[in-house]
């Protein structure tokens, strides 16, 4: 079956089934012709050549040692085996005379190509039209570390690797009751790639579970490499820069979002799981509010709020101040600002936005470059930069400073993809105050506002927790004996988190 680009009315190359060689070790290895790592090789049951089996895997995948003493040291050593029929001798691989947990029975090619792909190998019978494959993959992975974008102080220290059974086992360490449902999806024509969803039942809202599963399952894409292939095709909406769905490197977070009535989303090769449906709050909140006093919690979280407002405000206020209401400014501070400009051929405008542009550069040169190297361009560039534009008369002092402070405030976001998103109202709200002064700056936020008021994320108003009467929830941390109820679940689920 081929389905058709509208665009440019080629056909997206897509079989069913995908490999139509037949089932045999001939098939199999012409569909792995060209490739080296492919491996064939026969097998006397108990050294008996009349009995022979034909055993097939790819190198690199699977594990020697498990294949050696798992699969060929029964076979070469189990006299049982070498005297039963071939039907007998079927049921009794099967069944555990192979010292393997898994044992599959395949009918078709297309199983046993993907089993191979996941480090099983296969075992051809003689006159059967089936085979059995046994899991003896490598499990190569990278080992659990501290998460790297989610420092801890007193929290748990370990963050999710690029392996899925190793992630899906942390959550299973953190929570270990059955009610936490794991079901898998095979997502990209290519590359096969398992995504699982997660949710507490009983908790979580199924109407959700379902549009989180109806979304992947309608991902027809050649693979998923990056982050983005995957968030990009469940999120609700792509017309704007913030995030819909919260995501983490921390299994602590994420099971916390799961118990909280939320789904979760992990994927192989992704060291990282989402939690959907996203909300505004859910990027000022970090794991260590729950570590600490719930007074310094608030207060950090209230000053995260500030900061907000400060990155996203400070450069548009000073333009409008600047240009259009110097009265607004005290008498000392604006003649301090005047003198600085006296010499300066440039408008506020152009002063803002080249240090912001600057200052964007200096942060992108920081994050390509390898680490101790990166640091370095980005402090000395920064001083550098900055020092030589006051120097040079294109900036004044104030400009360097207000820009100073706006991209350091920016930096408190605990969701690096919301700052993003804030970076870039950022501009159009400094270039809307050049043109109108505080009232092209209001009229910019009233935009950004309708802009969040009008996001869902599978259902949910973006803005929830404001939009539902819960405004404390999403600003303040309770003391944790008072957090009786899980916000945001629907009243017909469990809603009620402890005594």
């Amino acid at each position: 079956m081929a389905i058709f680009d509208r665009e440019q009315g080629h056909p997206h190359p897509r079989k069913e089934p995908r490999w139509t060689q037949p089932l045999t070790p001939d098939g199999l290895q012409e569909a792995y012709r060209d490739c080296v790592d492919f491996k064939r090789r026969e097998v006397w049951v108990g050294g008996d050549p009349e009995k022979t089996l034909t055993l097939c895997y790819v190198e690199g995948m699977v594990r020697n040692e498990r294949v050696s003493d798992y699969i060929l040291r029964p076979l070469a050593q189990d006299e049982t085996l070498a005297r039963a029929e071939p039907e007998r001798m079927f049921a009794m691989m099967k069944n555990g005379a192979l010292y393997n947990l898994y044992a599959q029975e395949r009918t078709t090619t297309d199983q046993v190509m993907s089993d191979l792909a996941i480090g099983s190998c296969v075992i051809f019978f003689p006159g059967r039209s089936q085979v059995l494959t046994f899991f003896t993959g490598t499990e190569e992975k990278r080992s659990i570390g501290q998460p790297e974008n989610e420092p801890s102080i007193k929290g748990a220290r370990d963050s999710f690797v690029e392996s899925l059974r190793t992630n899906t086992a942390m959550v299973r360490r953190r929570v270990r009751v059955p009610e936490l449902r794991i079901r898998e999806h095979i997502v990209g024509r290519q590359t096969l790639t398992p995504v699982d969803v997660l949710w507490m039942e009983g908790v979580a809202d199924p109407d959700t579970v379902e549009r989180v599963e109806a979304r992947i399952d309608a991902m027809d894409i050649d693979g998923i490499q990056t982050t983005g292939d995957l968030e990009e095709y469940i999120i609700d909406r792509l017309d704007t820069p913030f995030p819909l769905v919260a995501s983490t490197q921390r299994p602590d977070w994420f099971c916390g979002g799961l118990l909280a009535g939320r789904v979760g989303v992990l994927c192989e090769g992704q060291p990282m799981g989402w939690l959907l449906p996203g909300t505004i709050d859910q990027f000022f909140k970090t794991s260590q509010d729950n570590t600490g006093n719930w007074l310094m919690a608030t207060a950090l979280r209230l000053l995260r709020w500030l900061c907000m407002f400060i990155t996203l405000l400070l450069p548009g206020l000073y333009v409008a101040a600047v240009t259009f209401h110097p009265e607004m400014i005290p008498v000392k501070l604006a003649m301090s600002i005047s003198a600085a400009k006296q010499e300066v051929p440039f408008p506020a405008l152009f002063e803002v936005l080249i240090m912001l542009i600057a200052f964007e550069v200096l942060q992108e040169a920081g994050l390509r470059l390898p680490g101790p190297i990166g640091q370095t361009v980005s402090i000395l560039g920064g001083l550098v930069v900055g020092s030589a534009a006051v120097e040079a008369r294109i900036v004044s002092p104030a400009v360097l400073i207000a820009v100073a402070i706006a991209g350091i405030a920016g930096y408190t976001m605990p969701s690096q993809d919301f700052a993003n998103a804030l970076r870039l109202w950022r501009f159009g709200l400094t270039v809307l105050a050049s043109v109108g002064g505080l009232l092209g700056l209001v009229l910019g936020v009233a935009a950004l506002v309708r802009h969040l008021a009008g996001l869902e994320s599978f259902g949910v108003p973006y803005l929830s927790p404001f939009v539902t009467g819960e405004q404390v929830g999403g600003v303040v941390r309770a003391p944790l004996p008072f957090e009786k109820w899980r916000r945001g679940v629907p009243p017909e689920r469990n809603r009620r988190n402890q005594k």
